[in-house]
């Protein structure tokens, strides 16, 4: 089941490993498109508005986590590609003991401050109890979200995109009965969503778990695997904590434009919640063909080949550009359509900003087509901290756009917090990566050019 990207060409081998995640998260997505759909249509706008408010909460939170595991593959890809089993084993094993730790902690931490994160972005108050209530839930389970994001990372890590994504459509199909139960039958409101949403994870997680068990021999480790690898913790770490921050980096950004947004009331967070639904899926592909060069990159890097991370990244732009500007242009012109979805076409208002929000960040999706492959590159180089700091990049940006612009334009100055974003970060990102690439690269065409200058001079030897 594994898959090496160290050999073939790159473009194929890129959308064969992008279209499983692409599908994935598109399922994934609808873990939260399940819970707003339903919730909109059955509980109504306020509840719409509940769930919608707590999304930069829980990515604070459980973007962390994730970003943490999605680090600690980097390594094990790494491995993969330099062809060392027992260091791909002592990766896995390393990389529980940290999980295992960091779920504890932020599990802890997230239910303490729930109710008092809420209270600080001033959440409208018809609302507040419910988005309360749901992130209560969703912080309980961040132990299943680490038991997904940490296996399923791991099988990618060793070229298996095809068995998270099997898992994932068969919990995606569990969540929504699993919705349609707790809100229509038992009538538990938005706590309801908030456990089907964490159950179902729990479950894909289990089964990638016992997968990985059964199945994929370079992951089993033994008692000695955990006794070996401590002295491999500060590499992983040095590695998966920058991703990590960096994720809250991000979220933080998000945080101090939520504040900015529910200032403007229900409507607008109902509207902006049902378009960001719609604009995450529109962004899966290239976020997922991003992820895919983590991947090559990392394996690639490890098999000491920097020329083929140098193409590959080349045909991976040309692709996930091409793809961007076509999903643009579907939001741009079917923005309304599509945001009916969530709240019925009886909601004019919500329509009508719901349109202006995909507008204006649809024009802007090929910069974030290059925002993801920059930034998941440089990660699969090891290149961690500046990523981070595109983060910080994204963090201004976002804040600045709540302070200035939500006041002066309303909600187009909230939506154009992402474009602004992605630009910023897009090019610090752009510039590490061509001056990383650069570094690596000449000392593989230097050896290529004495390999090819001995083997002419053999030629000729032997003429003569």
């Amino acid at each position: 089941m594994t898959k090496r990207m160290t050999t073939g060409n790159p473009a194929k081998l890129i959308l064969m490993f992008a279209l499983p995640l692409i599908v994935g998260n598109i399922f994934q997505q609808f873990y939260s498109m399940a819970d707003t759909v339903i919730v909109g249509r059955t509980i109504g706008v306020n509840a719409l508005a509940a769930v919608g408010c707590t999304g930069s909460i829980s990515f604070f939170i459980l973007g962390f986590v994730n970003g943490f595991t999605t680090g600690l593959s980097i390594i094990t890809a790494q491995k993969f590609g330099a062809q060392d089993t027992e260091g791909i084993k002592r990766s896995f094993a390393v990389s529980i003991l940290l999980s295992a730790a960091v779920t504890v902690v932020m599990t802890a931490l997230s239910l303490v401050l729930v109710r008092s994160i809420l209270e600080v972005l001033h959440t409208p108050p018809e609302i507040i109890d419910d988005a309360a209530s749901y992130l209560f839930i969703i912080f309980c389970g961040t132990g299943a979200s680490v038991l997904y994001n940490l296996s399923s990372n791991m099988l990618r890590a060793l070229g298996d995109a095809k068995t998270p994504l099997y898992f994932l459509v068969l919990a995606c199909c569990t969540n929504i009965v699993l919705d349609l139960v707790f809100i229509l039958v038992f009538h538990m409101g938005v706590s309801g969503a908030g456990l089907a949403t964490i159950l179902s994870q729990l479950f894909s997680g289990i089964c990638c778990f016992i997968f990985i068990k059964k199945r994929m021999p370079l992951l089993w480790v033994e008692k000695r695997h955990f006794a070996e690898c401590l002295g491999e913790m500060r590499r992983h770490l040095v590695t998966a904590l920058p991703m990590a921050f960096q994720m809250s980096i991000i979220a933080v950004g998000a945080l101090i434009l939520q504040f900015a947004l529910n200032g403007l009331g229900a409507v607008s967070v109902a509207a902006y919640t049902a378009a960001q639904k719609i604009d995450s899926i529109a962004t899966m592909p290239v976020n997922s063909l991003g992820a895919t060069m983590a991947t090559y990159a990392a394996q690639n890097y490890g098999a000491g080949k920097p020329e083929r991370i140098r193409k590959g990244v080349f045909q991976c732009i040309l692709i996930s550009v091409s793809f961007s500007i076509l999903m643009g242009l579907i939001n741009i012109f079917a923005g309304s359509s599509l945001a009916a979805v969530f709240v019925g076409k009886g909601e004019k208002e919500v329509l009508y900003l719901a349109r202006i929000y995909l507008g204006i960040n649809g024009a802007f999706y090929p910069v974030l087509a290059l925002l993801f492959i920059y930034r998941f590159t440089l990660q699969g180089l090891g290149k961690s901290m500046i990523p981070t700091v595109a983060g910080a990049m994204e963090l201004i940006m976002r804040a600045l756009a709540a302070v200035l612009l939500v006041n002066s334009l309303g909600f187009a100055g909230a939506c154009a917090a992402n474009p602004l974003a992605w630009l910023g970060a897009c090019i610090p990102l752009a510039a590490a990566y061509y001056i990383t690439v650069n570094k690596i690269a000449p000392a593989e065409n230097f050896k290529n050019e004495k390999t090819r200058f001995r083997l002419s001079r053999k030629g000729r030897m032997a003429r003569i």
